[in-house]
């Protein structure tokens, strides 16, 4: 497809998403009424969906599809349960999604585009408010799940955090071939707690994956790895398997043959790391190619 056709779609594609967000954004501000309608709770749950299937087609899966999937998730439950009493809390939480599905769709209209970096930064920012969201609706309708089967989800994230209790302290040792086995050990035991869900499994492959690439200190990984895989955890824990996915910053410690540093813009902060992270010849050369940039 030629570049031209691509922007004709593209273009498409943002004029009917401008559409949907006024449907969504008029409905939300009155939301206590809204739900007093069903035809109109089937109508903020059909501009959703179809923001979510002109976001797949478009590639933006993993912003915002992402983001309309999880809105109509949430206006599913108000199409399943029309006994949900709206209050402030509920609003907001609401309003908090829509916001970002907003940001995101205008990000993408602006002359720069939507880059993934900064539509994971925006992900990342909005993910408690979602999760927030998808329990809040959960504790309205007096959960979907059974007594048993909640107590279920709720034992084994306590297994999972057990688990990355135990790969924590791994990732505090040096960095050697053993202690990678032993991470990469901990790994397998995750995948096996939840064989039934392929984003846990897709999940915690590329967490191994990363954790397995001698270019990357764990200084980098500890708290990428950690993070993903307990954000894992709370999603089993809601009974939301199927929302798990390695974000691109995962995705890129798993492939990457580079070694990756992360460097603070504090320069006392930056030199510690720097130190730490390469030898005396490798510290002459960068001062060398600093002092040539700088001439």
């Amino acid at each position: 497809m030629s570049a031209e056709n691509q922007n004709k779609i593209l273009g498409y594609f943002i004029e009917e998403a401008k559409e949907h967000l006024e449907t969504l954004e008029k409905g939300l501000l009155d939301l206590p009424s809204v739900t007093q309608d069903q035809e109109w709770v089937n109508e903020l749950f059909r501009a959703a969906h179809s923001v979510k299937g002109g976001a797949a087609m478009l590639d933006y899966g993993s912003s915002i599809q992402k983001t309309a999937h999880r809105l109509e998730d949430a206006f599913k439950r108000l199409q399943e349960y029309e006994n949900i009493t709206v209050n402030q809390k509920l609003e907001s939480l609401f309003l908090s999604g829509f916001d970002t599905l907003k940001v995101l769709i205008e990000k993408l209209e602006s002359p720069s585009g939507l880059s993934d970096e900064e539509a994971e930064k925006i992900m990342q920012a909005a993910e408690p408010q979602f999760v927030e969201l998808q329990s809040y609706l959960k504790q309205l309708v007096g959960g979907e799940q059974s007594a048993s089967t909640e107590a279920s989800s709720q034992a084994l994230a306590s297994q999972i955090r057990h688990l990355l209790r135990e790969m924590l302290e791994q990732f505090k040792q040096d960095a050697t071939p053993e202690s990678r086995q032993q991470l990469q050990a901990v790994c397998d035991r995750l995948t096996a707690l939840v064989p039934y869900s392929p984003g846990w499994q897709t999940l915690v492959e590329t967490a191994r994956k990363a954790i397995s690439n001698l270019n990357h200190s764990y200084r980098t990984l500890a708290p990428v790895v950690i993070k993903e895989l307990k954000q894992g955890s709370d999603y089993i824990e809601l009974g939301k398997p199927s929302e798990i996915y390695p974000s691109n910053s995962l995705q890129r410690l798993a492939s990457a043959n580079a070694p990756q540093i992360l460097i603070p813009v504090e320069p006392k902060a930056a030199a510690t790391i720097l130190t730490h992270a390469f030898n005396q010849q490798q510290r002459s050369q960068i001062v060398q190619l600093l002092e040539s940039a700088a001439g």
